[in-house]
């Protein structure tokens, strides 16, 4: 479905548009009060993963919280534009095998990340994206 420039992505566009980006943002509550913090994620079957360590703002993200996550792709000067949205809940990675699995991908961690991080999980309740241009 296009209007005026913006093309809605089906579920499977999505996934695969997330496939391509490398950074995303969680939006999440600390303390009664909406945040907005940069990830670097990968996919895990349809779930996006990041990680996180104890005692860090994301910490709150960790186990099933409600949160939002957004990635997007924006390369002026052409008018090829996108933006993801996944809402779900989250829960900690602890299969031996998904673990396995999320340490063999390339994601990029922020320097100096200590390595005793958390896998985090966001189990998409609804998935809806746009393409502009």
């Amino acid at each position: 479905m296009a209007e005026q420039g913006i093309t809605v992505l089906t579920p499977a566009e999505c996934l695969e548009l997330l496939a391509l980006a490398t950074v995303g943002r969680v939006g999440v509550s600390i303390g009664a009060l909406p945040a907005i913090l940069p990830v670097h994620f990968a996919l895990l079957d349809d779930s996006v993963v990041f990680s996180t360590w104890p005692g860090t703002k994301l910490d709150a993200a960790a186990n099933g919280a409600v949160v939002a996550f957004q990635a997007d792709a924006f390369e002026p000067p052409h008018p090829h534009s996108w933006s993801v949205l996944v809402q779900g809940m989250t829960s900690e990675v602890t299969d031996p095998g998904d673990l396995a699995e999320v340490g063999e991908t390339t994601m990029t961690t922020w320097s100096g990340e200590p390595p005793t991080r958390r896998w985090v999980r966001i189990s998409p309740g609804t998935l809806s994206g746009r393409r502009f241009g």
